[in-house]
């Protein structure tokens, strides 16, 4: 009788995992990741001295240009939800490295923001705080015109990007429900409809991300397809818009007003034509600030473990043909 071998050491050294996180997170955050499985090795490190040679799996914000050093790695999850800073990438080139994001992490945050923002530009929120900071109750003649909120309540609401802020903010201001199907909106508009889809919106929202498509996609003539009534707000990217378009179009009372929390250029050059104007709000890209970010990063890069180790689908998996 035979006695049956059992896996070499080289075996079981290749059913292992090596997992290098370089982002600071906290030993509980660390933890959650090797709860996950015995087969993970997982290692932490600063991005400028980390040693990439046993990563087979990443997890970072600043991502090393020579693939050389990293010559087993074939799957990088990012710490943030945009890829379009890594275009130019070496790891984005190269498709046999699987890219992950962290989408959805904070998408409540932010479309409570956009909410935030809308609520406060149609009841005249900036308005206020002007009056506060003069110190003074504004005189009775002026305190109607200057205080009338726009309704809106029944107001249409125009998403650009139904991705999770679109879903969420959807959510937010239709229904208690999640709408992860997709079923809220009345009505779905093709990126060939844009100027519909503004025509019709009494607010509109940018959530998209940054793509050679949605570049500038909304610049002077897609502001003038807008209502005089309507109110713009950007939490997707900055160069989706063009600035200087939509400070003009501010300027002339084109729109109602804005709520811009992203730029092109972050932080944005003094002089900033946005700063120029008294109907926007403009905040320094802050919407997805939440306090639990890096405990829900590391719960989805958790559950990307468990489906990496399962061979089921990662969720978040960039698709680099769309650029998200």
């Amino acid at each position: 009788m035979t006695r049956r071998r059992g896996p070499t050491r080289k075996r079981r050294a290749a059913s292992r995992l090596g997992v290098l996180v370089t982002v600071p997170f906290a030993e509980a955050q660390l933890e959650r990741l090797r709860r996950v499985s015995s087969r993970l090795t997982v290692t932490q490190a600063k991005p400028e001295s980390a040693d990439y040679t046993a990563a087979d799996v990443l997890y970072a914000v600043t991502l090393p240009r020579d693939l050389s050093r990293a010559p087993n790695l074939s799957w990088v999850q990012v710490h943030m939800a945009g890829v379009n800073g890594l275009y130019e990438h070496p790891i984005y080139a190269n498709g046999a490295i699987a890219l992950t994001t962290a989408s959805g992490v904070h998408a409540a945050t932010v479309a409570e923001y956009a909410m935030t923002t809308l609520l406060a530009l149609a009841h005249r929120v900036p308005r206020m705080v002007e009056w506060q900071g003069k110190g003074i109750w504004p005189p009775d003649e002026q305190r109607w015109p200057l205080f009338v909120p726009t309704p809106v309540r029944g107001a249409t609401l125009g998403v650009i990007g139904y991705g999770s802020i679109g879903r969420e903010l959807a959510r937010i201001a239709k229904t208690a429900l999640g709408d992860a199907a997709g079923a809220l909106p009345d009505e779905w508009f093709s990126p060939e409809r844009l100027d519909a889809l503004l025509a019709r919106s009494d607010v509109v929202v940018m959530c998209a991300p940054l793509t050679r498509e949605t570049h500038h996609m909304i610049g002077a003539r897609a502001l003038r397809a807008m209502k005089p009534t309507a109110y713009f707000i950007n939490v997707g990217r900055g160069a989706s818009v063009d600035e200087d378009a939509l400070a003009q179009a501010l300027k002339e009372r084109r729109i109602a007003g804005a709520a811009v929390d992203v730029f092109a250029q972050e932080p944005p050059p003094s002089g900033h034509p946005l700063y120029a104007v008294d109907n926007v709000i403009v905040s320094p890209h802050v919407s997805g600030f939440v306090a639990s970010y890096d405990d829900d990063c590391a719960r989805l890069f958790a559950e990307n473990l468990r489906r990496r180790l399962s061979g089921k689908p990662l969720l978040n998996l960039v698709d680099r043909a769309k650029g998200y």
